[in-house]
C-alpha cells in the first residue's frame, strides 16, 4: 500500500474526474475551504468547456480536459494565456487520470468512467470512488487491479463510505450482515397505477439529495440501490446473502453493519455529500471543516421499512444479476443507462425502465457472454447490452404511447 500520510509541509494534490457534476462541486467546495491543505492537479468535464475553464482558473489546475472533442476549442479559447494545459477525448481523460496527484476523485457518470478510473488506479493513486459503474460493470477486474497495483480505493458514496467506517469496529470474519439504506425516492408511497403515469419532471425532484439526472432517476426506480448492492459485494468481499436494503426516508442512517455478537454499528450524518468527500480527501486523518452537524433531537424520528419488490422491481433485477454474476451486472448497467435515457426523452414510461432492463437481461442470458477480464471485454459486453436495449426500445416505446 502506498503511504497515506502526507508531510505537514506539502499540500494534498487532488484530481477530479467529473468536476462539473454534483460530486465534483462538493469536492471543490471542500478544497475551497482549505486552500492551505489541498491543491488541484487536474479537472475534467463532459462537454462544458467554458465552465471547466472557469473552474481551472479559479482553482489553479495544472490540466483541464473535456471528454467531448467538439468542446475542445471552447476550452482552449477560455484558457488562452493561462498556462493551464488542455486536452480532450479518451486520451485526454487518460492523461488526467495519470496526472501527478495524491487523490483522484472518480466521479465521471456511467460506464464512460471505467477506463480513466482504472488508469488512475494503475498509476497507484488513492481513488475516491464515486463512479459505481466501475464496480458494477467490471467489479472483479477492478478490485484485482487495485490489489495488484497496491492502490488505495476509498468509497465515496455515502452508503459505502459509512460501511467502510463501520467495518473498523470488528474483524471481517465477525461481520454477519451489511444493510444499505435508501431514501425511497420521490415515489415511495405511490401505487403501481400512479407510477405508470410518472413523468420525468416528477422523477427528477428528489426529496433529499441534489444529484445528476441519471442517478436521480435511478434513485426513483431504486435501481441505484441495486447497483450499490453490487458495489458493496465487490468493495467489501461480501456474499449476496449478507447484503440487504432498508428504506429510510430521512437519509440520516446511511448504512448498518451487524456483527455476530449482536452489535450493530451504523453510519449517521446529515445528507450532504461533502461529508464523505471530506473523509476521502483527508483520510486517514479527519481534518476539521464547517460540516453541518447532526441534531437528532430536532429530527425526533427516524423510520425504516422494507423495499417493495412489486412496485420497484429494479432492485430485484439488480440483486438477481449480482447473484448470477458473470456478465449480467455489466449488461444490467448498460441496459439501465439506455432505458433511463429513453425515459428522460419521453420515449418510454417510468415502469418501462425496469421492464426493458429485464427483457435485455433475459436475452443476454442466452448470448454465451462471459464475465469481463479486461477493460476491452467490459466495454464489449457493455456495448452488447446497449445494442440489445436499443433493439428492444421500439417495443417499449409502443407500450408507452
Amino acid at each position: 500500500m502506498v503511504s497515506a500520510i502526507k508531510t505537514a509541509s506539502r499540500k494534498t494534490a487532488v484530481s477530479i474526474l467529473g468536476a462539473t457534476g454534483s460530486i465534483g462541486k462538493s469536492a471543490l467546495d471542500i478544497v475551497r475551504r482549505a486552500p492551505e491543505r489541498y491543491e488541484i492537479a487536474a479537472l475534467t468535464a463532459h462537454r462544458d468547456g467554458r465552465k471547466l475553464a472557469a473552474l481551472a482558473r479559479e482553482y489553479g489546475a495544472k490540466l483541464a480536459v473535456v471528454a467531448e472533442p467538439e468542446a475542445y476549442g471552447e476550452l482552449c479559447d477560455s484558457l488562452s494565456g493561462s498556462g493551464i494545459r488542455t486536452a480532450a477525448g479518451r486520451e485526454g481523460l487518460l492523461l488526467a487520470a495519470a496526472e501527478n496527484a495524491d487523490v483522484v476523485i472518480a466521479a465521471i457518470s456511467g460506464a464512460a468512467g471505467l477506463e480513466p478510473t482504472l488508469a488512475a488506479l494503475l498509476a497507484k493513486r488513492r481513488i475516491a470512488l464515486a463512479n459505481k459503474e466501475c464496480l458494477v460493470s467490471a467489479g472483479r477486474l477492478f478490485m484485482q487491479a487495485a490489489k495488484a497495483s497496491g492502490a488505495i480505493v476509498l468509497p465515496l458514496d455515502s452508503e459505502h463510505n459509512a460501511i467502510f467506517q463501520a467495518l473498523t469496529a470488528g474483524p471481517p470474519e465477525a461481520v454477519e450482515r451489511v444493510t444499505l439504506t435508501a431514501s425511497g425516492g420521490p415515489f415511495r408511497t405511490f401505487s403501481s397505477e400512479r407510477l405508470a403515469r410518472v413523468v420525468p419532471e416528477e422523477a427528477l425532484r428528489h426529496p433529499i439529495w441534489s444529484m445528476g439526472a441519471k442517478i436521480t432517476i435511478d434513485s426513483a426506480t431504486l435501481m441505484n440501490k441495486g447497483l450499490e448492492l453490487i458495489e458493496a459485494h465487490h468493495l467489501f468481499g461480501l456474499s449476496p446473502d449478507r447484503l440487504d436494503v432498508l428504506v429510510h426516508p430521512q437519509s440520516i442512517v446511511h448504512a448498518l453493519v451487524a456483527y455476530r455478537d449482536g452489535a450493530v454499528v451504523a453510519g449517521l450524518s446529515v445528507p450532504d455529500m461533502r461529508v464523505p468527500v471530506a473523509y476521502c480527501l483527508g483520510w486517514p486523518e479527519r481534518p476539521a471543516w464547517e460540516a453541518p452537524r447532526l441534531d437528532l433531537a430536532a429530527l425526533a424520528t427516524l423510520s425504516f421499512e422494507p423495499p417493495d419488490p412489486v412496485r420497484f422491481p429494479a432492485l430485484r433485477l439488480a440483486r438477481a444479476a449480482m447473484e448470477a454474476g458473470g456478465p449480467l451486472p455489466t449488461v444490467l448497467n448498460a441496459a439501465n443507462e439506455v432505458a433511463v435515457g429513453a425515459f428522460l426523452a419521453r420515449r418510454i414510461g417510468f415502469l418501462g425502465i425496469a421492464a426493458m432492463v429485464e427483457s435485455v437481461l433475459e436475452q443476454a442470458a442466452s448470448k454465451g457472454l462471459r464475465e469481463p477480464a479486461t477493460v476491452e471485454e467490459a466495454l464489449a459486453v457493455d456495448h452488447i447490452g446497449r445494442s440489445l436495449a436499443h433493439t428492444l426500445l421500439p417495443q417499449f416505446a409502443a407500450k408507452a404511447s
